[in-house]
């Protein structure tokens, strides 16, 4: 998540917080992993894969939000790049993980995407149209499309979701919207979003209007601001009828994430972890662990397309951002994000899944 025209100045003090440890967040918050029973999951994590390179335009402090697909053996990876001039996103690929550091980070600025506020990338292929779709925050959801997902100049120019601010998401109801996802089922497609003020919003249109028709904006998840903040991110475990949905959390070690389970995406939802505060990936699960929390990522999917399905026959992975905890900046662009890859170890409640 990147703070833009939607932002306010509470969500930028809790976030800030959150980071920092400062007295500000609630404490009195369950923390995950604090008790010593055993968690749910177990991961290990691995170095910084993924860093800033020189832009001749304006110095980049950080790269965050990554969105990913694996297809034409190469990972294909989307991101928001914190900079100088402000926040944009952009794109890069390889064939292996050993190959991403040194892979070229193309600014989607140069494309007919264009420059401005745009941050917190997804990608998929909406496989009904045969089209990659790529959706962003510009303070609205904008999203743009390609047919070859390999050339970044393909973009089109941003168009946006809704042709007006839901109420909900208007104050008095609302304080903003951010961090989209886009998820569908046989028969509709749902938009999810955070607002950093302890709510997970979804909305609605039929598979055969998408991109266009979204209403029914609700509220699924209410909870405080630190336990529910931002970031959510929706998937279907392959050959079952379980969805997931992950979302981001503070606590006073920093950004973790929660994890819920469905039966269908406009269900309700329930814990879906035996760890406190039901925690996918904490500092409390994470060995070798280089950053102070785990943040913003995306699961590394079975397939490309708009179910966003996910292998629970395989070791799951989670590209996420972390940020060096030894390092103190006095704005939030500044902070140093760098990606990295989770894998997952041993059992837990996905893999039980696996038929």
């Amino acid at each position: 998540m990147v703070f833009g025209k939607c932002s306010c100045k509470a969500a930028l003090a809790a976030a800030l917080a959150g980071l920092w440890g400062s007295n500000a967040i609630a404490h009195d918050s369950a923390e995950p992993g604090a008790a010593p029973a055993k968690t749910a999951f177990h991961w290990t994590s691995s170095a910084p894969l993924i860093s800033p390179q020189p832009d001749p335009v304006q110095a980049i402090y950080g790269v965050k939000d990554p969105s990913l697909v694996y297809v034409d053996g190469k990972y294909h990876v989307f991101m928001t790049t914190a900079g100088s001039s402000g926040w944009g996103i952009a794109y890069t690929s390889f064939d292996a993980w050993s190959n991403a550091a040194s892979a070229k980070i193309v600014p989607l600025a140069k494309s007919p995407i264009g420059p401005g506020y745009r941050a917190a990338p997804q990608v998929f292929y909406f496989a009904p149209q045969k089209k990659w779709y790529l959706v962003y925050q510009g303070g609205d959801p904008l999203y743009s499309t390609s047919d070859d997902i390999g050339d970044p100049m393909s973009w089109s120019a941003p168009k946006p979701f809704f042709a007006a601010v839901p109420d909900l998401i208007k104050p008095p109801q609302g304080n903003g919207w951010l961090d989209f996802w886009v998820i569908c089922d046989d028969k509709k497609c749902y938009l999810f979003n955070t607002d950093d003020h302890g709510r997970l919003l979804r909305s609605e249109t039929d598979i055969d209007r998408f991109p266009n028709g979204f209403r029914n904006t609700v509220a699924v998840m209410t909870e405080k601001t630190e336990d529910l903040f931002e970031a959510s991110n929706t998937y279907r475990i392959a050959n079952t009828g379980t969805y997931i949905t992950l979302v981001e959390a503070i606590s006073p070690k920093g950004r973790y994430f929660r994890i819920w389970k469905s039966n269908s995406l406009d269900g309700k939802w329930e814990p879906f972890s035996s760890a406190p505060m039901n925690a996918f990936a904490s500092s409390n699960n994470v060995d070798g662990l280089w950053s102070e929390g785990v943040s913003h990522g995306e699961m590394i999917r079975t397939n490309a397309d708009q179910t966003m399905t996910i292998d629970p026959c395989r070791p799951l992975e989670y590209l996420f951002q972390g940020n060096d905890p030894a390092v103190r900046v006095d704005d939030y662009i500044k902070i140093p994000y760098r990606l990295g890859v989770l894998t997952a170890q041993g059992s837990n409640p996905v893999s039980t899944l696996c038929r």
